[in-house]
């Protein structure tokens, strides 16, 4: 299985004609600049990732290479501002997701999938896969809300108070995130039990604290209540569609009022789309999915008739919503929903970069902005099914995808790390909260509404300087799961290589019940069981001893990418345990 992306790839594509050192002149293109002028052709000129001229007349500076774009427009790199890089999603893996974007001309993406432990890493490592730019929203829920009901404080932060929101807030800070999701609206498209909702209060907080410190706030908002109180507390973006009925006059003026922006997500809900399963097709349950799908398109309409500014997002990852060609068809269904191709070019454009504040640097083809732009064989602005005809896609000046561009990766993961020191965490450094690689202890418990309470701490302990304990109570579930991750590498994004290791060592004990160790690769989860007592007992377990994830898989230990220690057993007991001085050996 190939799974290691270099830096290889990235020297290899700078030091090729694909980085287009010298100038470069687009010849003969018609452009849609998204200002809203009408298309023109021109010459457009740009040096240093940036567009430096656009001549109408066609006049081609000396010393130019050049692209002859006769039969192509040239539009600004299109923006997808909700999507997930998961290993759910169609693709599942980031440099084959990547790939699709600048296959399909879409330039900036905002993913919403990552811990903010897992930005820097994945910053450095996204530099160096051909791709679009890659922006990471922090998110925050509510104890029990949407987003919240599968993972730990340090994925999502739980937040239902004005005090906590703000602190919550400050604490993201350090991990420099480029926007803040939250998931205000409990209500989950009526099917499935409901989460819990953010209060107004809380939410006006949070957007006050994050506007403070030049963070935009998108939000999970799907019912027109609650996009009312999105509006009086000033988000900026409402990151879904309001499905839950038709949206009224005094909501869109409220939307108005405070500038709020809609993203109405089209594409994840659209009911009859490619792939879904044909023994469903007349059952209750998809005609409420179809008659939500008919008012979210008629709430994009009347939004935007009455001068609320539509953006461009689709959240894809999600099932059946593919990355790259969902925010092509996002774009078709705004057609579908009313909108003119023109302006539905303008929501994936230039209306999404000033939802974000950013049209002063890209989303519009004018001197001085960014070359984020995609050729495309027709004009699309006339026939919006035009859009999947890309030819050239640049990112900041540079050839992603075209003739010349570097050829799509084929790994899958980031190059592993070699493990040079076996120890993984004694408990004993000042930070309590990292592991001796420097990675943050993270918790693992099962999700859902009814799901285990537990904290985890470090704490001293007779003879050892700290241990780290973990106090559960489990759900009240045929099978329950409380847990700890110990991280190799920062947020899990780069596997590291324990090849040279036989197995993992480590001290442990709890209250006599069933444990689990977990090894996690990039090919899955390695298991075995463990029963320790209430005396602490040093444990060696063989890689060769763990039950793989699937019959055919070998260990290699050169992928791995946490150590995961588990409680799993029947629900509603509490439940604790102890580890330290965890290591290869």
């Amino acid at each position: 299985m190939i799974k290691h992306t270099g830096l290889a790839l990235f020297t290899l594509m700078v030091c090729t004609e694909a980085a287009w050192a010298d100038p470069l002149a687009i010849v003969g293109a018609k452009v849609f600049d998204a200002t809203g002028s009408e298309p023109y052709m021109a010459t457009v000129v740009i040096d240093d990732g940036v567009i430096t001229s656009i001549d109408k007349k066609g006049r081609v500076p000396k010393k130019t290479k050049t692209i002859d774009a006769k039969g192509l427009s040239l539009l600004p790199g299109f923006f997808d501002l909700h999507i997930h890089y998961t290993p759910r999603g169609e693709p599942g893996t980031s440099p084959q997701i990547s790939q699709a974007y600048i296959e399909a001309g879409v330039t900036s993406v905002y993913d919403f999938a990552q811990a903010p432990e897992a930005f820097a890493p994945r910053r450095e490592w996204l530099t160096e896969i051909p791709g679009p730019h890659v922006n990471f929203a922090a998110r925050m829920s509510t104890t029990n809300g949407h987003g919240a009901d599968w993972s730990d404080t340090n994925t999502t932060k739980w937040v239902n108070t004005p005090y906590a929101a703000t602190e919550a807030v400050k604490e993201l800070l350090p991990y420099k995130p480029d926007v803040i999701k939250v998931f205000t609206d409990g209500w989950r498209y009526g099917s499935g039990v409901d989460n819990t909702s953010m209060d107004e209060p809380t939410l006006t907080a949070l957007v006050a604290e994050a506007h403070a410190n030049n963070l935009k706030v998108l939000t999970h908002t799907v019912t027109v209540d609650r996009a009312a109180i999105a509006g009086r507390a000033g988000v900026d973006v409402l990151a879904h569609s309001m499905l839950d009925a038709d949206v009224d006059q005094e909501t869109i003026d409220i939307l108005k009022a405070s500038g709020t922006a809609y993203a109405g997500t089209l594409a994840v809900y659209e009911a009859d789309k490619p792939g879904m399963p044909s023994f469903g097709e007349n059952t209750p349950a998809m005609e409420s999915r179809r008659a939500r799908f008919a008012t979210g398109l008629r709430n994009v309409k009347a939004l935007h008739d009455n001068g609320i500014l539509i953006a461009l997002g689709t959240d894809a990852g999600m099932p059946l919503t593919p990355h790259g060609k969902s925010t092509l068809h996002e774009m078709e269904l705004m057609v579908k929903a009313g909108l003119t191709p023109t302006e539905a070019l303008m929501a994936g454009t230039s209306n999404s970069a000033a939802a974000l504040g950013i049209i002063g640097d890209r989303g519009t083809i004018e001197v001085g902005k960014a070359a984020d732009i995609v050729l495309i064989k027709g004009e699309p602005w006339s026939d919006i099914s035009e859009l999947y005809n890309t030819a050239y896609t640049f990112v900041g000046g540079e050839l992603m995808f075209g003739k010349g561009a570097p050829e799509p990766v084929g790994e899958t993961y980031m190059t592993a790390s070699k493990i040079t020191s076996p120890l993984i965490a004694d408990f004993d450094g000042s930070n309590k909260e990292r592991t001796t690689r420097d990675t943050l202890v993270v918790g693992d418990p099962d999700g859902g509404k009814e799901r285990s309470w537990q904290v985890y701490e470090v704490i001293p302990e007779t003879g050892k300087d700290g241990v780290l304990h973990l106090t559960a109570s489990l759900s009240l579930r045929e099978e329950a799961r409380a847990g700890v991750v110990l991280p190799l590498n920062r947020g899990d994004v780069q596997p590291a290589d324990a090849s040279d290791y036989k197995g993992l060592k480590f001290d442990i004990r709890g209250d006599g019940g069933n444990y689990v160790l977990v090894a996690t690769t990039t090919a899955g989860t390695w298991t075995k069981a463990l029963v320790p007592g209430e005396k602490w007992s040093t444990v060696e377990v063989p890689f060769d001893t763990l039950d793989p994830p699937a019959e055919d898989e070998v260990w290699s230990g050169d992928d791995m990418l946490d150590v995961r220690f588990l409680i799993k057993r029947p629900g509603g007991h509490d439940v604790w345990m102890e580890v330290d001085d965890v290591s290869f050996y």
